[in-house]
């Protein structure tokens, strides 16, 4: 049965339960749950905006027929592909996991530094910094040459 997790005004179906669930986000696997829920009527109409594909309204007829519209435009909804969670990160307690919590520090990791927590060679290192945290997690990398050789951080965006 596909869960749908209201955040704000944005919904997303999943197959089956993301990890996290955050403070302030509500999960629905049902139009009764979603009518039960408690959503005010305003919230409903903000929800409906923000889908994709669905004309602006300034209010519904009823709760009913708002929990009907949206639970119908909700199935609509594309499930996010099983092969590759787009922001699921690594494993806990697995070296890709190890390696970004040594280059979040503030002081950085160097190459050497890495493959003596991980236990790889420096080609398997840097490949990883390449495919693993720039293409698949979407990290930013910053380096730097410092006294104690090139150091890699991850990089803090600024918010825009």
């Amino acid at each position: 049965m596909t869960l749908y997790v209201i955040h704000g005004d944005r919904v997303a179906a999943f197959a089956s339960a993301p990890p996290r669930a955050a403070e302030d986000e509500l999960r629905v696997r049902s139009a009764k749950e979603l009518e039960a829920s408690g959503l005010s009527n305003a919230q409903l109409v903000a929800i409906w905006n923000a889908l994709p594909g669905t004309d602006r309204i300034s209010r519904f007829k009823d709760r009913k027929s708002a929990v009907r519209r949206l639970w119908t435009a909700f199935q609509e909804l594309p499930l996010p592909s099983e092969a590759a969670p787009a922001s699921a990160g690594p494993r806990a307690g697995s070296k890709q996991a190890k390696v970004i919590d040594l280059l979040k520090r503030p002081e950085g990791a160097t190459v050497a530094e890495v493959m003596k927590a991980t236990g790889w060679l420096p080609h398997t290192v840097r490949g990883m910094f390449a495919g693993a945290l720039k293409k698949k997690h979407g990290l930013t990398l910053a380096s730097a040459k410092e006294q104690r050789g090139r150091v890699y951080r991850i990089a803090v965006e600024a918010a825009a």
